[in-house]
This record gives structure tokens, C-alpha cells and sequence, in this order.
């Protein structure tokens, strides 16, 4: 990519869409596509068709996705699944028709089998079963990778994939039935300090190991990698540090400033038991991240709920 290369950000109000907007242009990159949600539905084949056809970006990075913590996944199973497929399928499909000089799809670690050797390397990927509370958006993921690889096989066509860990950052989703575990855990360590709760309920046993990655991050690493890597395959991004959810609601209660305690609500689920991916392949690219776990809690906890 060049300054002046046509960049469409599918996605771009999302979490990790819009670090990487902010990214772009703080690199130098002016000539940015992007489109809301009720501008472009990616669901729809045909508007989809002629937004490439109209605008003919070069360099594409796909970000666009439903995503949720594991009620909605285990909830709206049929609507994962099928959001997913036809997003990634119509967006890959029309950047091959329409020339795109190269796409950036994004994936989530959840494609890894639920009992993976750990730490996860990019190899293990079909080695096992999946996770099953998450199972239907993974399958869409790991579509999107085999995707980005039949259209390099047999089209040519310069589509690379990157597996993002667990992320938190600016434009995070709060909803506590569908958001992720440090946001949900942030929200409700928030009410519960405003609201002079005597305790806060976590989910699960508290014992589950994950690794967690600011958006920031990400974001620069996704630049980094449209830039460095050319390859079939996907890529790991991460920290390569993991913590306990016990510990991590630790850390959220002492940021947040909460005198209450902690409760663990065994009767739901745990999830994967741990979930830490192998960064070698990057680190050999020439990336390592740069914002310590506390200290990019820290950031979001005082530019979300503080302002």
C-alpha cells in the first residue's frame, strides 16, 4: 500500500474497524473507503456487487462481522452462522471480481479445537472438535480462511487471514448479553461501584486462562501484516500472555475502584479451558505488542465510563 492507494475498511464503527481506520490515517493513508451498516448491508449479494463495482478498491480489509460473548453465540446460533458466511462470501467474492490488489480477512481464535494443544500455533487448525457454545461462528470463520485460500489457489488472487486473541479497546460492546468477557466484566464493575452493589456475579468458575489483545494492537498489527505477508494461511495476533478470568476480574475491580466482592456463578459456563495463541509466526514477521494488559484497562475504563 502507497498514500495514495483506494483502502475500503469494511466494518469501520466496530471495534477493531475503527482502530484500524485510525491507524491507516495516522500512517498517511487519505484515500479511505468506508460505508455504515444502513449505507451498505453486506448481507445483501447485489448491494454488495455494486458498491466494488462502483468504487473499485485496491487493498480491502474485512473486519466486518457479527460477533458476541458466549450467550449469543450459544443463542443465536443460526443467525452467527448465517450473518457471518454471507458477509465474508460477498465481500471476498466481488474483491476477486473486481480486481482488489489485496484483502485482510479477520478471523477469531475460536477456530481452534476446544481441546488444543496450548499454546495454539495456526497448525492446529482442523485437528479436533470446536468449542460448541461457539461452534456455528467458528465454522463461519474458518470458512472465511479456506475462502481466502481457494480464491489464492485458484484465482491468484493475494487474500491473507489473520486470527485475532481476545480483544477490548474504544468501541467495544457493553450489552451484557452479548458482549465479550472484559467488557461485561468492566460494565459490571462500573454499576456495581455506582450503584453500591455489595457484590458482582462473574460467570463461570473464574479458573478459564485467556489472553487479550487492545484494539490498538490489533490494529497495527493488521496493517503491519497487509503490508509484510503474502502467504496462504493465516496469521496468529496476540500478546502470548494469559491470565485467569479470576485474576482479570481482579484487576478490572481494583481499576474500576469497587470495595464489594466477587461471586462466581458455577451453574454457567466456562467455556475453552484455556485459550492462548502462538505468536512465533508474527514475531518472525518483525510485530510484538506494546500495550501491557493493566495499563490498556486502564485507558479504556477512563475513556468509556469516565468521560
Amino acid at each position: 500500500m502507497i498514500a495514495s492507494s483506494k483502502i475500503y475498511v469494511a466494518g469501520h464503527s466496530g471495534m477493531v474497524g475503527s482502530a484500524i481506520l485510525q491507524n491507516l490515517r495516522s500512517k498517511g493513508f487519505t484515500n479511505i473507503v468506508t460505508r455504515t451498516s444502513s449505507e451498505l448491508n453486506l448481507i445483501d449479494q447485489q448491494a454488495v456487487a455494486h458498491f466494488f463495482e462502483a468504487e473499485k478498491p485496491e487493498f480491502v480489509f474485512l473486519a466486518a462481522a457479527k460477533v458476541g460473548g458466549i450467550l449469543a453465540n450459544n443463542t443465536l446460533r443460526a443467525d452467527f452462522i448465517y450473518e457471518n458466511i454471507m458477509i465474508q462470501t460477498n465481500v471476498i467474492h466481488h474483491s476477486y471480481k473486481n480486481k482488489v490488489e489485496k484483502l485482510l480477512f479477520l478471523g477469531s481464535s475460536c477456530i481452534y479445537p476446544k481441546l488444543a494443544p496450548q499454546p495454539l500455533r495456526e497448525e492446529y487448525l482442523l485437528t479436533g472438535p470446536l468449542e460448541p457454545t461457539n461452534e456455528p461462528y467458528a465454522i463461519a470463520k474458518i470458512a472465511g480462511i479456506k475462502m481466502c485460500d481457494a480464491y489464492r489457489d485458484q484465482y491468484g488472487c493475494n487474500f491473507i487471514s489473520v486470527m485475532p486473541t481476545n480483544l477490548y479497546g474504544l468501541n467495544d460492546n457493553y450489552d451484557l448479553q452479548n458482549s465479550h468477557v472484559l467488557a461485561a466484566l468492566l460494565r459490571k464493575f462500573h454499576e456495581a461501584k455506582i450503584n453500591g452493589q455489595a457484590e458482582v456475579t462473574v460467570w463461570g468458575t473464574g479458573n478459564p486462562l485467556r489472553e487479550f489483545l487492545h484494539a490498538t494492537d490489533m490494529a497495527d498489527a493488521c496493517v503491519f501484516v497487509m503490508q509484510n505477508y503474502n502467504e496462504k494461511g493465516f496469521v496468529n495476533i496476540g500478546s502470548g500472555q494469559e491470565i485467569s478470568i479470576k485474576d482479570l476480574a481482579s484487576m478490572i475491580k481494583e481499576i474500576v475502584g469497587y470495595d464489594g466482592n466477587i461471586v462466581f456463578d458455577n451453574t454457567k459456563p466456562d467455556g475453552t479451558p484455556r485459550k492462548i495463541t502462538d505468536t512465533t509466526k508474527l514475531g518472525q514477521l518483525g510485530w510484538k505488542f506494546t500495550i501491557p494488559l493493566k495499563q490498556g484497562i486502564q485507558q479504556v475504563y477512563r475513556d468509556t465510563f469516565m468521560k
